[in-house]
Formats: C-alpha cells, structure tokens, sequence
C-alpha cells in the first residue's frame, strides 16, 4: 500500500491536529516509515514515537525548510524528494541537525521562497528553478530550448561533475544558493477545458497561435514566442479558472505539476512539448552551508545525493502510477480520473519545435541572454556547456537507468 493511500484513510481534520500538534517533518516522517494499515490511533502514536525520537536531544543546528506549497499528500505526487532529504539528514548527523519543514505556502511560495532564503527568513527551500529565477536569474541557465532530450538527460547532468562548473558554483557565487538536488521533467502545454471535445494533438501546428500562461523563467518565454505559443503571465490563483472557463488555452508546465497542483480538473490534454527544463528544485543558503561544521558538511551533501537518487526512481514510477502520463494509461491515476489526456508528439513534430525555437538552429533570439549567463559563468558558453553534457547519454535512455554520482567529486 502506497503512503498516498495510507494517508487518504486519515481525515484532513485529524492530519491537521497531528501536524499542529508534532509538527508536519514527525507526522510526514512517521507516516513514510509506517508499515501495514494506517489508522488514526496508530498513526498517532506513530507521530509522538517519532517525534520523541527526533527531540530527544538539542540539536547544534535548526534549519528551516521553506516548502513553497508541497504538503503531506502532493509530495507523494511530485516527488520532490524533499521530506526523503530531511529525514535522511537528521538520522545521518543523530540530530545534531534538525530540520523545520514549513510547507503549504506558511512561510514562502514559489515565487517567494528564493527571495526569503537569501534574506535569511529561512535557510533551504523547494521550489522550480523556473520560479526561482527571479531572484536568482542565473537559473535562467537551464532555460534553453531543446538543450535536454530528455529527462535522463537532464538526471545525467545534475550528477555530473560539470554541473558543479557550468550551474552550481555560479550559481553559489552570484546569488548565494547551494544547489542541491532536483526532480526532473520537461515542459509541455497542458491544454485546458475548451480542448476537451478536440482530437488528441498529434500536430504541432495545431498549438500554433493558442494563449498560454507562463511562469517566471525569461528564457522560456522566447521559446514560447518562437513556438508561437503567445505566452500571457496569469497569476497562479487566476489560471486555474482561465484554462476552466477557456480564457486561455492552455499554461507551460509539467505533467506532475498538473496532477500536484489540483490542475488535473480544469486540465483535458497535457500536450508533451518537451521544450525546455520543469526542474522542482531544493537549494539551500550557502551562507548558512559554510558555517556548519565539516562533518556536517559532509552530511548535507550526502544526504542530498541520497535525495536525489530517491527522487529519480521515484519520480519515474509516480509519473505512471500516480499521474497516468503514459500511453497506454494506467486505471486509478489522476490524468483517468479527470479524464486528462496524455499527447506525445511524433518525433518529427519534436524536431519541428527544436528547429523553430533551439539555440542550435535559431541562435539569434537567444544570444542577449546566453551572452549575459556566459559572462555570469565566468566566460563559459552556457548553452553549449550543458548540451554537450546532456548528450553523453542516448536521447532514448530510460531516465531510471542513469548511473547516479556525487557531483561535487571530480
């Protein structure tokens, strides 16, 4: 039996007293480590057990984890990999670290979140790179066009030692963020209700001139517009009914993120584009990194690299168990349940949209920002850098099949 499902038999009311009550890291860290059937009773004693266990010392550090909007049930939807991390860190140091875990939008949102990590408000936070890249606009790097064939691809970077090089010390040294693990997905439309009755896309011509919503990456808004795909900025509280009532057509993002965000509803076709980054990602203050202690260090990045490694083989399963984005589709996922239809595109149509809008083939609209992000890096060619990177692997590999590795060791 799935968490999802354990959790389900716990009522929101009797979830939220033991959450107010233990705190959401005990109550979502006695829940994964429950065996057999859950009730409230023995959940509640699972909680206290758990929660004894992690005060029963003082610990030298606490961090707190700003989730942005990730709560019991949804990370057991996008696996995000953020509660794994936690857990991990605390038992790895025997508590000398003990992690705060603040989601359901308490202390910071997706927009948010980064802003309040460089201030200090908290010290790591979940989030995508894509809305984090307000406040830190070097995340933008990932943002090109058809730089990832595919999701192995993407997994194959972040465990390279030149992601150390071309993402994460830049990133460190310009905005002051540690960059420590990542879900992976690629981008897509996912069309709203007005699309409900239309054929499944097979076509990419057929997205042509349709209005979508897009999020706060500046790169992905040139892919947009070169797909001309008319990217709209929607507030998030506001697209939800525009894809409902057909005011637009559809909004950039991935599949999990439908099925997390309650999307799935007011969501008929989740179009696989496969366009740029959907990267669901936690960081950390370097500031807040540097002054613990070097086995404590050591911790953190271990327990990030087990977190990241939990997070590519869980995902990959949650995309069709959970979510129901593959063809055939599996019964009781989200995508059946609302009747949301997956549309992968031929590879034709895949290597149309790449022609229309990648660097490598249309270099000129993107070259204000690769110049930008290049001299960010310190003189490195950005988009090139990561390409050839994410081409070590077959485009067709299986993203479960990548081999995992410490990035930070050469």
């Amino acid at each position: 039996m799935t968490l999802s499902s354990k959790l389900s038999r716990i009522s929101r009311r009797d979830l939220f007293k033991l959450t107010s009550q233990f705190g959401i890291s005990s109550t979502l860290m006695a829940a994964g480590g429950f065996a057999g059937l859950m009730g409230t009773s023995s959940l509640a004693q699972a909680v206290e057990s758990t929660y004894e266990k992690r005060y029963k010392k003082e610990p030298k550090h606490t961090l707190k984890f700003g989730a942005s909007g990730f709560n019991a049930r949804n990370l057991l939807i996008e696996r995000a990999g953020c509660l794994e991390f936690a857990r991990d860190l605390e038992e790895r140091t025997e508590g000398e670290i003990r992690v705060e875990f603040i989601g359901d939008n308490q202390i910071c949102g997706q927009l948010s979140c980064v802003e309040k990590t460089q201030l200090g408000i908290v010290d790591i936070y979940a989030a995508s790179t894509q809305n984090s890249a307000g406040g830190a606009p070097y995340l933008n790097v990932l943002d090109y066009a058809y730089m990832f064939p595919g999701r192995a691809s993407q997994y194959h970077f972040l465990y390279s030692p030149e992601s150390q090089k071309v993402l994460r010390d830049p990133l460190e040294k310009r905005h002051g963020l540690k960059f420590l693990f990542s879900h992976c997905e690629l981008r897509g439309i996912q069309l709203g209700l007005k699309w409900q009755d239309q054929p499944t896309v097979t076509k990419l011509e057929t997205l042509f001139g349709t209005k979508n919503r897009v999020t706060g990456t500046q790169l992905g808004r040139i892919a947009m517009q070169l797909l001309n795909l008319n990217p709209v900025p929607v507030a998030w509280e506001e697209t939800l009914d525009g894809l409902k009532q057909g005011l637009i057509d559809g909004a950039e993002t991935w599949a999990s993120a439908v099925a997390y965000a309650n999307m799935s509803p007011v969501v008929s076709q989740s179009v696989d584009l496969k366009f740029f980054c959907g990267t669901e990602h936690t960081s950390m203050s370097a500031k807040v990194f540097d002054a613990m202690e070097p086995h404590l260090q050591d911790a953190i990045m271990e327990s990030a690299y087990l977190a990241q490694v939990h997070v590519q083989a869980a995902n990959e399963a949650a995309l069709v168990k959970t979510v129901g984005f593959s063809d055939p589709q599996l019964p009781d996922t989200l995508f059946v349940e609302n009747d949301v239809r997956p549309a992968f595109l031929p590879e034709d149509q895949i290597k149309m949209a790449e022609e229309m809008c990648s660097p490598e083939y249309n270099p000129e609209p993107w070259a204000e920002w690769r110049e930008r992000l290049n001299a960010w890096s310190g003189g490195l060619d950005t988009y090139q850098e990561i390409a050839n990177v994410a081409r070590q692997v077959p485009a067709d590999m299986r993203p479960e099949n990548v081999e995992p590795r410490r990035w930070w060791r050469s």
